[in-house]
């Protein structure tokens, strides 16, 4: 599932540009479905779920982000999956501030925290794993990185009605201390089934790394919903060891 999170987000990071947020609400709950194709027939393993709620501290108030990756039940002797990545971020850049994760697979375990500085261009890092002893970091990064949850969100706030087929773009994301240049690549307008939302023209785009995670040449797609917005509807993936998608299947607050 560390693999499916990361390639989840890959799939729905955008460069980021100078834009307000105006289309990440709190209260928003979005619901997927993970299936990974197994001996020929897509099986769903786990629900992964994205929430959105307004979190106040004595100087401010903050956007929480948060996405939990659960597998099945019947899945759990087999693998059981409990993760939990969260960001807190300002609620019309999505800047983070705070972002952390809290990953069960099996037998391993990992919990890492980061704190954005606010020059932002600095991270302090505390991370632990099972059997392991806490370690602290502090590293340097881009003046536009953002982690990997909130530029889920930050994907939101662009204006894809702008883009061309074709048109590529890049951005940076800090995961496991470090940073990671993506490439993603409009491609047009597909109707797809969003859930509870029904049928929805959605924005259709490849996405493409220097990373032995991807594979294979526009086999990496998410499509967006064509409104306001911009609700992540399915995802496929293709890695090394098989393909996947992630669907979804209920959609409120938005």
């Amino acid at each position: 599932m560390r693999k499916l999170f990361f390639i989840f987000t890959v799939l729905l990071a955008i460069p980021a540009v100078a834009q307000e947020n105006k289309a990440v609400k709190s209260g928003e709950k979005f619901i997927y479905a993970a299936s990974y194709n197994m001996s020929g027939l897509m099986s769903q393993l786990a629900q992964v779920t994205m929430e959105t709620e307004t979190v106040k501290t004595s100087k401010m108030s903050l956007l929480h982000l948060s996405c939990e990756a659960t597998t099945y039940s019947k899945w759990d002797n087999f693998f059981k999956i409990r993760d939990m990545y969260e960001s807190y971020v300002n609620p019309l850049t999505l800047k983070p501030s705070l972002y952390k994760r809290d990953i069960l697979e099996g037998k391993y375990t990992k919990k890492e925290k980061y704190i954005f500085k606010s020059d932002g261009k600095n991270i302090e890092s505390t991370v632990s794993k099972k059997n392991g002893p806490e370690t602290k970091k502090a590293f340097q990064i881009n003046g536009g990185t953002q982690d990997v949850v909130s530029i889920l969100y930050k994907l939101r706030t662009i204006d894809f009605s702008t883009f061309k087929p074709g048109q590529i773009k890049t951005f940076v994301v800090v995961f496991d201390e470090k940073e990671m240049t993506v490439s993603a690549k409009y491609m047009g307008k597909e109707t797809i089934a969003a859930g509870n939302l029904g049928t929805k023209s959605c924005y259709k785009i490849s996405i493409g790394a220097k990373t032995k995670v991807l594979k294979g040449t526009d086999k990496n797609i998410i499509w967006l919903t064509a409104d306001a917005a911009k609700v992540p509807a399915l995802i496929r993936f293709s890695i090394p060891v098989g393909t996947g998608q992630m669907t979804l299947t209920n959609a409120t607050g938005v």
